[in-house]
């Protein structure tokens, strides 16, 4: 591996880490076994903290191909709980308000879920990175300040249905970049006449690359201190 000249990793984003926090280990590794200062890492595809799966990261020359692994298809496994929703839309925050799910069947969940396909218009969760007059609307929201955010056209190839179990229900979506599956489980329960939000959220495949590509963070460490170090002894 040449981690200058430019790799890109495939990795298994675990559960409560930050995006920044993978790419930060990572770059540090490869700074300390390098010894080097400086070296670009960075990553495709920001996930949130309670979101797990795959996360491409690139190294040294490889940083320019980003854009591009950025604009590649994603696919997700959600599971939304119905009845409930908190104004993160995941469980960042604690429930704000509960609403009815008694008038939900399968049918109904078979009848809104093709609303949601195809070009569609989606407004941002409030606790999101975009930008607002050169602020992270997280930081508007935290600050308990009210900030409007615009609805942005993006395209959900698919949406399957897994399981639905009241209050539960588990879909797996296909989608395009800028996509907030956050604001996706929101949607749903607003059509379906109740409210919901994330309990859960994986993503299982960037383009080509799925999870049974990925590495576990802890053994790509290792793998790269070990490959740096025996490329070291036999030069």
């Amino acid at each position: 591996m040449n981690f200058i000249e430019g790799e890109v990793l495939y990795v298994n984003k675990p559960l409560h880490w930050t995006s920044f926090n993978l790419v930060n280990k990572l770059r540090w590794k490869l700074q300390k076994t390098l010894k080097m200062k400086n070296l670009k890492v960075g990553h495709a595809g920001t996930l949130d903290p309670l979101a797990t799966g795959v996360m491409i990261i690139c190294t040294g020359k490889s940083t320019k191909l980003i854009e591009s692994f950025q604009y590649q298809t994603k696919e997700y496994v959600a599971t939304l709980e119905l009845g409930a929703t908190t104004p993160s839309f995941d469980m960042e925050l604690p429930v704000d308000a509960v609403f009815p799910t008694g008038h939900i069947t399968r049918k109904l969940v078979d009848e809104v879920i093709p609303r949601f396909t195809g070009e569609i218009w989606q407004i941002p969760p409030v606790y999101s990175a975009v930008k607002v007059d050169g602020k992270r609307a997280y930081d508007y929201a935290r600050e308990g300040q009210d900030v409007e955010l615009k609805p942005k056209l993006l395209v959900i190839d698919e949406i399957e249905v897994l399981d639905f179990s009241l209050p539960v229900l588990k879909i797996k979506v296909v989608c395009s970049k800028g996509t907030y599956i956050r604001a996706l489980a929101r949607d749903i329960g607003e059509a379906l006449g109740s409210g919901a939000h994330l309990i859960g959220l994986e993503r299982t495949r960037i383009g080509e690359v799925r999870l049974a590509d990925c590495w576990q963070i802890d053994d790509l460490v290792n793998h790269v201190e070990a490959d740096i170090l025996n490329n070291l002894k036999t030069n």
